[in-house]
């Protein structure tokens, strides 16, 4: 017969075995843990090594050409010859915020963006002046945009605008005025119109195709004045004074 005492020996080398199979578990595991991080570590290492290789040292991601958008005024070759894009060495290294600074230096250009198109280009987006006046600056002509800005155009952007002309004593804010007036002139008016003249803030005239005059003033309340003249140019006169629409005069 067994003795007493050899049920507990067993249950305690049961014990121990068990708890040495629980150590050699969490030691393995502690192992595989170390190993783990220790591969994504690797894995981080190369992919970011191998991102630095295709962004500044392969073909894959070179600035090859360049894409222009939103011209109409101004031709592909000015918008590249402006922009002053370099193209061979990496897309990454393109310095967008220097195109976009050439760009606007361009008077015919009023907003433009500046982005890569992966993996080869770089695309240039431009927003244009609007003609609605040719500013006439005696021997060249220049198109004027509603905010009063002076800018080249092609002769087919200018045939069929009105004319402005500048006075001696206008500024600036004077030929913003003028452009005010002549973007306000509903179309009914504008055919009628020879040239406006800008000779201060509040004093501008429109010359009209059949010689006759029209006091027009500042740009203010140009909807109102321009419903008026209509009505007054049914009267005989060589001059009308619309610079207050409540009270115009002829003469």
């Amino acid at each position: 017969m067994p003795g007493r005492g050899s049920a507990p020996r067993l249950r305690r080398g049961d014990a121990q075995a068990r708890a040495r199979k629980a150590f050699a578990r969490r030691q393995r595991s502690r192992r595989w843990l170390t190993w783990r991080y220790l591969a994504a570590a690797v894995a981080l290492v190369v992919l970011v090594g191998f991102g630095v290789y295709a962004l500044y040292f392969s073909s894959w991601l070179r600035a090859d050409g360049v894409q222009v958008v939103g011209n109409d005024l101004l031709t592909e070759k000015q918008v590249l010859a402006a922009a002053e894009v370099r193209t061979g060495g990496p897309l990454v290294q393109v310095d967008l915020e220097a195109i976009e600074k050439r760009m606007r230096s361009l008077a015919t250009v009023k907003s433009v963006d500046v982005s890569r198109k992966w993996p080869h280009e770089v695309r240039i987006e431009i927003v244009e002046r609007t003609p609605i006046a040719v500013l006439d600056l005696g021997k060249r002509e220049a198109a004027l945009d509603a905010d009063g800005t002076a800018f080249p155009a092609p002769a087919r952007a200018r045939k069929g605008l009105p004319r402005v002309k500048v006075g001696a004593g206008a500024n600036k804010d004077a030929l913003q005025e003028g452009a005010e007036v002549v973007a306000s002139l509903d179309p009914e008016v504008s055919a009628l119109v020879e040239y406006a003249e800008v000779r201060t803030v509040d004093e501008i005239l429109l010359h009209l195709r059949d010689g006759r005059l029209v006091r027009w003033g500042s740009a203010d309340q140009s909807d109102d004045k321009a419903a008026v003249l209509l009505e007054l140019l049914n009267r005989k006169a060589q001059t009308y004074d619309v610079s207050v629409p409540g009270s115009p005069t002829t003469r």
